[in-house]
């Protein structure tokens, strides 16, 4: 069995993370104290429970998770929730100062003294599986905790397990959502380290999570809670076709071998369907047409960029529920047809799609959308903007300096970048042609 090992980080990363856990716990039929639901109806719920449980004594499933914060608080909420005693007491990891929303403080000074502890458990969780994949971080880019130590930890996750798979799950911060000034510098710095040490990396804006519960659900005010439930919907998705068998099933290496042309192009959008409001569900029917048309659908979008400004490289689509292979292949087929100018003529086949027959609780088909577009460059955009605005006046840099890091990282990070963006343009403006002989020349120059 390829396991699969989270870890949590932050405020932000632990709440979404919580509510992964009961998503996916409620899909596979485990109760909140471990034990399994002798009520459920799935046949599959155990078949490849080890890949996110450890089986314990007692017939208890333990969630093979580390929840790690630089403050006790959110820790001590995850403890005292419904959940709270699902998770072994020694995964729960944490300091006693916090962060302070300063990227230096959780990367250098407060992090480095508790990463030690944080791998040491690590290292158990590994230890105890039989053929690990890789690793998951669910995270914010905002924050101090999931920015700072969260790139820290994945740095370490890369020099101790360099043959492993690394996704994180990224929230990028909005001014919209959040009122943190520096979040512009905490979110460059931790770019500058997902380029280089993630395999694949999901990015989810509140821009567009905001927007998409504001004009699809019709939610007026959205909360936490709401925009956690459509980040943890489309984990959950994402990670069907490892934690239940199906027509066709992706380990994360076949994922990113799929999904990756080039190994610093590993930046996805996705998106989840349905994503219907209270008031309009009872007056649709979910076809496979429907849900593929969402799934595409730039409203649905988890990150703020518009997929028609770009061109994709590659697309994966899980789907789920009592659906047809052939129709889900002929309505493809039809619209790679149709929007053939989306899709870069030079990676022939890439569209690839996974199907599993249990759907998601509640609903009786539904479906996730993962793709590669050059357009996820408009966040990074926005991010370099927002950053160059702060930084050309040097507003605020002597918390970070203060913290022992120099102001060569900011420009270092800014550079990197604004190279992945060149990155993506780059390969949605060229032909087949363009690109092989600009990678020939790379490697000349190299």
């Amino acid at each position: 069995m390829r396991e699969v090992l989270h870890l949590q980080v932050g405020q932000c990363g632990n709440q979404v993370g919580l509510k992964f856990w009961e998503t996916i716990s409620a899909e596979h039929g485990i109760l909140p104290n471990g034990h399994f639901d002798e009520n459920n109806e799935i046949e599959e719920s155990l078949d490849r429970i080890d890949v996110y449980w450890n089986e314990v004594s007692g017939d208890r499933y333990v969630p093979r998770a580390v929840v790690i914060d630089l403050e006790p608080g959110v820790i001590d909420v995850i403890k005292a929730s419904k959940y709270g005693e699902a998770f072994r007491p020694d995964n729960f990891v944490h300091g006693q100062n916090g962060a302070g929303n300063n990227w230096a403080t959780g990367h250098y000074t407060e992090g480095a003294e508790l990463a030690d502890n944080v791998m040491e458990v690590v290292r158990k969780e590994f230890e105890a599986c039989d053929s690990p994949q890789g690793f998951q971080l669910c995270h914010s880019l905002g924050g101090g905790t999931g920015s700072g130590f969260g790139t820290l930890l994945l740095n370490r996750l890369r020099e101790e397990y360099y043959d492993r798979i690394i996704m994180s799950f990224s929230v990028y911060p909005s001014p919209k959502v959040s009122d943190v000034v520096v979040e512009p510098y905490n979110a460059l710095l931790s770019m500058h380290q997902l380029i280089e040490n993630t395999d694949e990396s999901f990015c989810f804006d509140n821009e567009a999570l905001y927007r998409i519960c504001t004009e699809t659900l019709m939610i007026k005010t959205p909360n936490y809670s709401d925009l956690n439930g459509l980040v943890c919907n489309t984990m959950a998705g994402i990670t069907t076709s490892l934690r239940f068998p199906g027509q066709l099933n992706a380990d994360l290496r076949k994922l990113a071998v799929n999904m990756v042309p080039f190994p610093r192009l590993h930046f996805f959008v996705s998106s989840y369907a349905p994503l219907l409001s209270e008031a309009n569900a009872k007056f649709r029917a979910h076809r496979v047409q429907d849900l593929i048309s969402q799934l595409f659908d730039s409203k649905s979008m988890m990150a703020d960029c518009n997929p028609g400004f770009g061109k994709y490289l590659t697309v994966a689509c899980m789907l789920r529920g009592k659906i047809s292979m052939r129709e889900v292949d002929k309505h493809m087929a039809d619209l790679q047809t149709k929007h053939s100018s989306s899709f870069v003529e030079w990676v022939p086949s890439n569209v690839k799609t996974a199907c599993c027959n249990v759907p998601p609780k509640g609903v009786s088909v539904a479906g996730t959308f993962i793709g590669n577009n050059t357009s996820i460059h408009e966040c990074f955009g926005r991010t370099l903007d927002r950053f160059s605005q702060m930084f050309s006046r040097r507003a605020f840099t002597h918390w970070y300096t203060g913290e022992g890091m120099d102001l060569q990282e900011f420009t270092e990070a800014e550079n990197n970048l604004r190279d992945l963006c060149t990155e993506y343009l780059k390969y949605q403006e060229c032909g087949s042609e363009e690109c092989s002989e600009g990678e020939d020349d790379e490697v000349y120059e190299d």
